[in-house]
């Protein structure tokens, strides 16, 4: 049997564990293009992992200049059955001070020139996947129990709202997020389950809350500085959750979103171009015969 995987986005440093064995950098190359940098891989508590800074080593790349496509197919291409998504977040709500992990359950999507990197399909090949539940609740739940086990203040559950950027809010924009009820604010997640939906790998979101976005009348509105800040402290509580995910998949019966996508391809496998075929084999190509 082969051993249990676990893939993680995020930011740099994560992937300097302690205990990582067999550390390896290993570029890719997909038919989206090359992934936001060079993956680490390694094996961790038995279980074979896989690091990607999404905004590559140095922070090179704005969130919507991010090769989301690439990214999750390297994920893919690696076997990568589960991928956690780890993210500096606002927040939108007071009982959610900056330090404490958020564990979201739904996004809202507040993006509007992303849609080349949401999503495989299109241009030959049409595809609509279930989406109701955008996060893959049993790996949620793991990340959730290693985010406690790793001694972090953890909320269950929430809304993700993702933004275009590269701004952050105004005021009014985060005051009616504040009143849909939405829990906090980033910029790159929900591409990220999207596509992982797509590519039939169960995808949860851990939110770091970083700032109080601008809503909040005593706290100082959201700068670069003060994110940079609290990511630096938390650096360790994240290789922490990480770690303890880690021994967690290890232990737990096997998590899997395959067979997600076998209902969702519109387009008649003999009108599917020749060109899609080949960018979506890994992905689909069980399902086209």
């Amino acid at each position: 049997m082969s051993a249990p995987t676990l893939g993680i986005l995020g930011g740099s440093g994560l992937y300097d564990l302690a205990g990582l064995e067999d550390r390896r950098e290993v570029a890719v190359d997909t038919p989206f293009g090359r992934p936001s940098d060079l993956l680490v891989t390694g094996r961790l508590h038995g279980v074979r992992m896989a690091f990607l800074p999404r905004h590559g080593r140095g922070h090179r790349l704005a969130p919507h200049e991010l090769p989301f496509r690439a990214n999750l197919h390297a994920m893919k291409q690696l076997g990568m059955d589960c991928v956690l998504g780890i993210s500096a977040v606002g927040s939108l709500q007071e009982q959610l001070h900056p330090g404490h992990l958020v564990l979201p359950d739904q996004f809202l999507d507040r993006t509007r020139a992303r849609t080349e990197e949401s999503t495989f399909f299109g241009d030959g090949c049409v595809a609509h996947a279930h989406f109701a539940d955008p996060v893959w609740e049993p790996l949620r739940q793991l990340a959730l129990q290693a985010a406690r086990a790793a001694g972090a203040t953890v909320h269950d559950g929430g809304t993700y709202v993702c933004m275009e950027g590269p701004h952050f809010s105004t005021r009014a924009e985060s005051n009616l997020y504040r009143s849909w009820g939405a829990s906090v604010i980033g910029m790159t997640n929900l591409q990220e389950a999207k596509l992982a939906r797509e590519a039939e790998i169960a995808y949860a979101t851990v939110a770091l809350v970083t700032d109080y976005d601008c809503w909040h009348e005593t706290e100082a509105d959201v700068d670069v500085a003060a994110v940079i800040a609290v990511l630096k402290q938390n650096v360790e509580l994240a290789r922490c959750v990480i770690a303890e995910a880690a021994k967690l998949v290890a232990a737990a019966a096997p998590i899997s979103a395959a067979g997600c996508m076998q209902h969702a391809i519109i387009t008649h496998k003999d009108a599917v171009s020749a060109d899609a075929r080949r960018r979506l084999q890994l992905l689909i190509g069980k399902y086209l015969g």
